[in-house]
């Protein structure tokens, strides 16, 4: 029974977490930037086309997190969780380091963690999933979901658009 609660409350805690974190792309909430200011932030980090990436990365956070709080479909709400913090780790905290503190991927990188936990063990006896007797097949997702989301990071870095080189001041 420890076991089960223990996977309870950290499916909760860290799905909640990132379905608010997803909340506040899509719908502005708790200070967030809305869709329209997500998707200005994917532009200025020329990610190609912003609106559709805008739209994953969001949807991401906030669906795979509540179907990670929920242990729904699992582990697809792990795969979606892994998927959005090595996008934000690789493009945005990476350069900075692991602490918090000064933008870092400590954060992401506990999340990503959580995931990768629960993702492993199943999401437990206080799931929908065990409450529904909801079983994706194993083998199939745990070769397909890993190599689905780093296929899915890698496009996400790879259609960045390279930055312009500042135009050299040539003197009169």
């Amino acid at each position: 029974m420890s076991i089960a609660v223990a996977l309870l409350v950290l499916r909760v805690v860290a799905g909640l977490i990132m379905a608010a974190h997803g909340a506040q792309k899509l719908f502005g909430w708790w200070g967030g930037p809305g869709l329209t200011g997500w998707t200005s932030a994917m532009e200025r980090m020329r990610i190609r086309p912003a609106p559709g990436w805008a739209w994953i990365a969001a949807l991401s956070e906030f669906g795979g997190g509540l179907m990670f709080a929920l242990g729904l479909a699992s582990p697809l709400g792990s795969f979606a969780i892994a998927g959005a913090m090595m996008v934000a780790i690789s493009l945005v905290h990476w350069s900075k380091g692991l602490w918090n503190s000064k933008g870092g991927y400590e954060f992401n990188l506990s999340l990503l963690a959580a995931a990768a936990a629960v993702a492993l063990a199943g999401p437990g006896a206080y799931s929908l999933d065990a409450g529904l007797g909801i079983r994706l097949p194993e083998p199939a997702m745990l070769i397909t979901g890993p190599v689905g989301t780093i296929a899915l990071v890698a496009v996400a870095v790879l259609t960045r658009t390279p930055l312009q080189p500042a135009a050299e001041s040539q003197p009169a």
